[in-house]
């Protein structure tokens, strides 16, 4: 499990385009931390995982759910297509089942 956690912010902070300094940075600590945390010597404290996970824009569920690549892209459609009527909504179902194909 440690090293999912680890993978997963390696992942998490890779499809965002940002280093490891700039993540500790943007969530308040020294620009080591998120190297400690990638390289297994230390875990991020569960106020500190939740912390990474706003960030991101993700729910707990969806950072452990390794089914999906990308997270918050994924958290980001959803939030759009909820706000569109159902006619849309098919018109955006019909439009990714042809792309499937």
């Amino acid at each position: 499990m440690e090293k999912f956690v680890r993978n997963r912010i390696t992942q998490l902070r890779l499809n965002k385009g940002i280093s490891e300094y700039q993540l500790s940075y943007d969530l308040g600590h020294s620009r080591g931390y998120i190297n400690n945390i990638s390289s297994g010597k230390s875990l991020p404290s569960m106020s500190e995982f939740f912390s990474i996970c706003d960030y991101f824009n993700i729910t707990p569920i969806e950072f452990f759910d390794s089914n999906h690549t990308n997270p918050e892209l994924l958290s980001k459609a959803i939030e759009e297509l909820q706000s569109l009527n159902d006619e849309d909504m098919l018109l955006i179902l019909t439009i990714i089942k042809r792309i499937k194909k």
